[in-house]
Parts: C-alpha cells; structure tokens; sequence
C-alpha cells in the first residue's frame, strides 16, 4: 500500500503516534551510533533527515492508516537524535584534558539532554521568523518534504522509497565489508608518503573510507574544493615554511611534519575557522534580528483573538518559557556537582549564576543564528563546530575575568572542565536548533502541526541522550583518542574536540598559541575576500569554513572528502540529465548516506571486538609484511567498488 497524503478536508488522525515515536527511536539508535563515530573519526556528521524518511516510508506503508503527516514524525525523531551527536566535538576534550576517565553515562546524558531540550525551546519562538516569513531556502528542509510527498503521492512513489532502501542496504554493506577487510589487514585503510621539501617537510596521505566519500557527496563540490584549497594551504605552503624554521630532530620525517602540524598548523586553521565564524555571525546579524521583531509582531496578533490555523500553532509561549526555565534546574545541579569538593569549591554560586546566564543569552543568540545558518546553507554544510570555538573561547574569557590567570595546575584543570562542560551544553543548542528549524520547515511544506513537531524534537533530544553516552564510552574505552591518555593505534582524531579543549587550555593557561592564530585570521580574512568576490562574479564559492577544516584536519582524512565531492558533483550532473533529476538526485544522496552508515556501525561494531578480546587487531589475518600488496590490491578494489555502486545507484535511479 502507498502512504495516504493528508485529505483534501480535515486532517488524518494519524500524526504523533507511538508506533511513530518507537521508529524515530529505533532509526536513531542507528543513525547516532553512525554519526558518533563519523564525527569523532573525520569531523563532520550527515543529516539523517532523508534516509529517515526514506526508511519509514518502507516501513509504515505495510501497516494500515500510515500518513505523511506520520512518517515526518518519524523524521523528525530521528533527525533531531542523530543530530545531536554532533556533541562529541566538545565532550571527549574532558578525557584528553585528563578530567574524566570515561563518560559517565548520568553526566553525559544531562550535558546532552539539557542542551538539548533547550535548543528545541530557544527554536520554537523562532519558527515564524526563520520558516515562515523569511526567503530561505532550507535546501535539507525542501528535500526532506519532496521525499515524503512523493512517497505518499502514488505507488511509484512507494517503490522509489523501496528502492532507495535498497540503494541504502547495499551500499551500507559494501562500505562495511570493506571497512572489515581493512582490520584484517588485507587491505589498507590509509596510505600516507612523507617527504622533505627544500629545508622542511611535507607530504601526501589519503584513507580508503566509504564513508568519507560519502561525506564529500553530501557537502557538495563547493565545500569539497574549499577543503582543497585548505590542503593546499596548510599541508603545502605553511608545514614546509615552519618545519624549515625548526630543523628536524632525531626522529623521522613523518614524526617531524607531524609535531609541527599539531603544535602550529592546527592553530592556524582555529584561526582561519574562527574569523569564518565571526563572519557568517556578522553577516546575518541584520536578517536574524528582522526575523524576531517579526515573530513578536505575530505572537501579539495572536494574542489579539487572531484564530490560526492547526498549521499555525507552536507550543504556548508560556509553557516554552516554563520549560527553559525548568531546564536550568538540572543544569544547575549538574555544575554545582562539577564543583563541589574539588579545587573550585567556595566559588559555587558565582560560578554557577555566571554559567547560567550565559548559556541563556548565549545560547539564544545560537539558536537564532544556527537556525538561520541552516536555513540558508543547509544543516550538513551549517558551521555548528565555528560555534563551539566561539563558545568555548568566550565561556573561558568569562573565567579568565573571574578568576583571572596563574591559578595552581589543579584549578586550571577543573576551570578548563568547567569551561568546557558549559560549552557541551550551549552546543547542544547549536546543534538542535541547526537541525529544528530544518524539520519545521519540513513540516511546513507538508501540512503538519507545528506543536506536535516540536513534541516529537523532544523526543529525539531524549533518545539522542540516551543513545550518546554508550557509544562514546565503548569508542573511547577501546580505540581511544587521539593525544589522549592510553589511545591505541585505531585512535579517533575528534578533531574538533582536540582543537576546543585546547582553546580552554591556552586561554586559561595563558599559553595559547596567538601567533598561529592570527596569522590563521589574516588568512581567514584573505578567503573571506575571495569567497565574495567569486560570489559576485558568479563563480563557484570557496566557504571560509570549509579552508579552515582543510587546514586543520588530517589530510588523510580531507583528502577523500574531496574526492567525494568532485564524484557526487560528476553524479549530479548526470541526474540533472535525467527524466526525473530530482529523484535521481536523492538516490545519490542515499547511496552516499548509505556509505557512512555501514563503514561508521561497523566502527561500532569493531570498538566492541576491541573490549571482548583486549586487541588492538582482533581479526588480522596477516602481518606487516603483507602491507605493499594490501595497499596495492586494496586501492584498485576500493576504487573498482566505488565505480560499482555509483553505476548501481545510476541503474536504480532511471
């Protein structure tokens, strides 16, 4: 059976349902244990908004009375979950700053929960402004509400949604199958070459992620050729200059690029990424502010007697109010747990009023400009991590002026935890209200109920904290962290989360790298410049943010980022040549998502094998030695089964 769109009179019963709800929940098990993994892995997460439509649409339409309206519930759920993952860029910087051991599943879910639930809050008042009365594109938003309408428009709309499951399962399990022959050392899953380049070093490195070709599909040629330039930027022109200003001790050439990269490379994309944020910040000051004078305008009509219509009301402002307010209570006694009986004791309720009012007015002005953010870019491309530099940066200023600089190593620490825990509950804004006004403008499009919607947010923010905590703990447990304490070969790199943390060590420790940083902002500052000239020529746009990550993350982990966006951008022009291109599109974009699931689950998966059997190999087949064919063989099958499953999503998709 098709799913029934809503009826030309009345509205169906079927909306926020408990089967419903269960799916959303079910789907986001999925989804955040993938996008932990791809974020801790590589730093970037993928909205899940269309593979969770696409997969309850396959599902509600065997059983009776299924709805659109039902399966943008479903959506919804799963999307605000997976997007809440996005977390992870802040909290694994309180293991590698030696303040945690593990997660503690309690704290974690708080931090996760109340920032949250209070990003679904700070998003309601803003729907009117940044859905309704405004020009934005919400480009994941519109995609989202075509899938649903076509899945409940006709029978072929049902068998496109079978058939993008389909695309979905195939892909997932051949990036998983290959993800599996890399652990058991048959092939390799990076290739890095090293070299010296004049008087310093350089190199190139690649890894052969299903996923990270995934990632590049889904961010799109522009911000694909960004991270390019960011390559080219950070490993090619600024390693070679400073590893020649400090020659090359006792080590390798590989150890040498390495350490200059991470104690003045990385700062100097913090810089690039910082300015980028400050940009886009200034940039939609104007439109934001317009966007809320507007909501007030319409929230006093209505208090007038104006009588809307189902598809018109939020949750009572009211009762919004009360539930932030409601929601600092645990925030208060998470922080107040943070300092009791440790170096900060005495200090509670500076610290804590200080904290509170922050993450209120800070995080307001999150929720209005990531919601815009989204809105004009999309929530995968929406810069959420420029957000978190920003926030912790200012969350550590603000104890700088308390407690000013030169505190004992041990209140340094627990400062820098705090600063750090305050942050992980203001991203939790940014990241859910990234992704609300996404789903309300989904919503939007297909006729649903506003305030049921923003029930449903909530239930994927409780989902999402639930989900979190557990796989972050069996990552971190196992494979580890990169520069933490006990990391293992597989280490994570948790880019962001590295990069956060040390921020709120440099600036509280007072050692922060400035010189890097700001000759990161005067090159920000030049890209800036580019970027808006290519814009008003016409041309392909070089997003600030995108140079910025391209400069700090591993090359073997952007490199492939490009590459897929240069495949997804040769995928799309094809689809825009076919009878229907907008659904040839969304299989590309399935197949892409399907290539992150499988690869990040079975990461998952794999951090699992690691803590039954204490290896760091647990399936290796052969040694070392092995190596030369494992990356010979490996790179052909790699390439040959990318060209594979491009050619069967192409198939599916005429």
């Amino acid at each position: 059976m098709a799913i029934s769109p809503p009826p030309a009179a009345g509205r169906p019963v079927a909306e926020l349902t408990v089967r419903g709800i269960l799916l959303g929940g079910v789907i986001t098990l999925l989804f955040t244990a993938a996008n932990v993994y791809l974020g801790l892995k590589v730093g970037l997460t993928f909205a899940t908004s269309i593979p969770a439509a696409v997969i309850s649409m396959a599902v509600l339409r065997y059983l009776p009375g299924a709805t659109i309206l039902e399966n943008n519930i479903v959506q919804t759920v799963a999307s605000a979950a997976g997007t809440l993952a996005a977390i992870i860029f802040v909290l694994p910087g309180l293991v590698m700053i030696g303040w945690w051991q593990g997660f503690p599943y309690l704290t974690t879910a708080l931090i996760t929960g109340t920032g949250g639930i209070l990003g679904v809050m700070f998003s309601v008042p803003l729907r009117r402004a940044l859905v309704l009365d405004t020009p934005l594109p919400y480009p994941e938003g519109r995609a989202a509400a075509e899938v649903l309408k076509v899945g409940a428009g006709s029978r072929e709309g049902a068998a496109e949604s079978a058939r993008g499951l389909w695309v979905i399962i195939w892909t997932a399990l051949s990036s998983a199958g290959f993800a599996i022959l890399t652990q058991t050392k048959l092939a390799v899953a990076e290739a890095a070459l090293w070299f010296r380049a004049g008087r310093g070093a350089t190199g190139i490195a690649g890894g052969l992620s299903f996923a990270l070709i995934g990632a590049g599909h889904l961010v799109g040629l522009s911000v694909g050729v960004a991270m390019l330039a960011g390559i080219v930027l950070g490993w090619w022109i600024v390693l070679p200059i400073l590893t020649a200003a400090a020659p090359m001790p006792a080590a390798s050439v590989a150890e040498w690029a390495g350490t200059v990269f991470r104690n003045d490379v990385r700062f100097f994309g913090a810089g690039v990424i910082g300015v980028a944020a400050i940009w886009t910040l200034l940039r939609i000051i104007g439109p934001v502010a317009a966007g809320i004078r507007s909501a007030l305008a319409a929230s006093q009509a209505r208090r007038g007697g104006a009588v809307l219509d189902v598809t018109e009301r939020d949750l009572p402002i009211g009762l919004v109010a009360l539930l932030a307010l409601a929601t600092l209570v645990p925030i208060a006694g998470l922080l107040w747990s943070v300092i009791a009986g440790g170096p900060l004791a005495g200090s509670e309720v500076l610290l804590i009023g200080g904290a509170l009012l922050f993450v209120l007015v800070i995080g307001l002005v999150i929720a209005a400009v990531c919601g815009y953010m989204a809105g004009l870019i999309g929530a995968s491309n929406s810069p959420v991590s420029g957000i978190g530099i920003l926030s912790v940066l200012a969350a550590s200023l603000m104890l700088v002026g308390l407690f000013g600089r030169g505190q004992p190593p041990e209140t340094t620490q627990a400062l820098v935890a705090y600063a750090l825990i305050v942050t992980g509950i203001v991203f939790g804004v940014a990241t859910i209200s990234n992704d609300n006004l996404q789903d309300l403008k989904t919503g939007q499009l297909v006729g649903a109920t506003p305030w049921k919607q923003q029930v449903a947010l909530m239930f994927g923010v409780v989902f999402g904290s639930l989900v979190v905590p557990p796989v972050l703990n069996l990552l971190g447990s196992t494979l580890g962290f990169v520069g933490a304490p006990g990391a293992g070969p597989n280490a994570l790199a948790a880019p962001q989360a590295a990069l956060i943390s040390a921020l709120a060590k440099g600036v509280l420790g007072g050692n922060l790298n400035w010189a890097m940083i700001g000759w990161g902002a005067v090159a920000g500052a030049v890209v800036i410049m580019l970027d808006e000239m290519l814009g008003r020529a016409g041309k392909l746009r070089l997003p600030p943010l995108g140079v910025g990550l391209g400069v700090y993350l591993p090359m073997a982990v952007t490199l492939p980022v490009v590459l897929g966006a240069v495949i997804g951008a040769l995928y799309d022009r094809w689809a825009r040549r076919q009878a229907d291109p907008e659904a040839a599109e969304r299989m590309g974009v399935l197949a892409a998502t399907g290539m992150i699931v499988g690869e990040s689950l079975w990461g998952v998966a794999f951090a699992g094998l690691v803590y039954a059997t204490n290896s760091d190999a647990p399936i290796a087949l052969v040694g070392d030695s092995f190596e030369p064919v494992a990356l010979g063989g490996g790179t052909i099958l790699f390439l040959a089964l990318v060209a594979l499953l491009y050619r069967y999503t192409r198939g599916v998709a005429r």
